[in-house]
């Protein structure tokens, strides 16, 4: 399983946002700590901000902030809400199944228990959990070493 990289930027948003409670982040500041792409970033912003995870405050001085305490955020929720595609194989799609032996092999079953362990795994976590170090983590975003 790999999750694209717009729910990477997604966790790697919230947890920054998970960090910096104190103030509004930028974007910018985002992008930068962790050298990805501004536009990028700003799409995922504007989902996270539409699922209600983040508040955008719009104009000069304004910035995101969690809409959220942290323990409310679950991992497995967010990663399900943002992430595009969770079919991990042709045959999980019926709309685009050609798998000639779809339904009859066991691959489709065996992946699916697969992808039922990550998620319970993801379900029981929250941002909180992401965020067990915040002196590290803020020492290594405020650095400029994210990367």
């Amino acid at each position: 399983m790999r999750i694209t990289r717009h729910t990477d930027y997604a966790l790697r948003l919230m947890m920054h946002l998970g960090l910096f409670r104190d103030r509004l982040v930028t974007v910018g500041e985002v992008a930068d700590a962790h050298g990805i792409s501004r536009h990028h970033l700003m799409k995922v912003a504007q989902r996270l901000a539409a699922l209600g995870y983040v508040e955008a405050i719009p104009g000069r001085g304004g910035g995101l902030a969690l809409a959220c305490e942290p323990e409310a955020v679950n991992i497995g929720r967010l990663v399900r809400e943002v992430e595009p595609d969770l079919c991990l194989a042709e045959c999980f799609d019926p709309q685009s199944n050609t798998c000639p032996i779809a339904g009859v092999c066991r691959l489709q079953g065996v992946l699916g228990k697969a992808l039922a362990a990550f998620f319970a795994e993801l379900d029981s976590c929250t941002l909180v959990d992401l965020l067990r170090r915040p002196g590290r983590l803020r020492a290594r975003l405020e650095a400029g070493t994210a990367v």
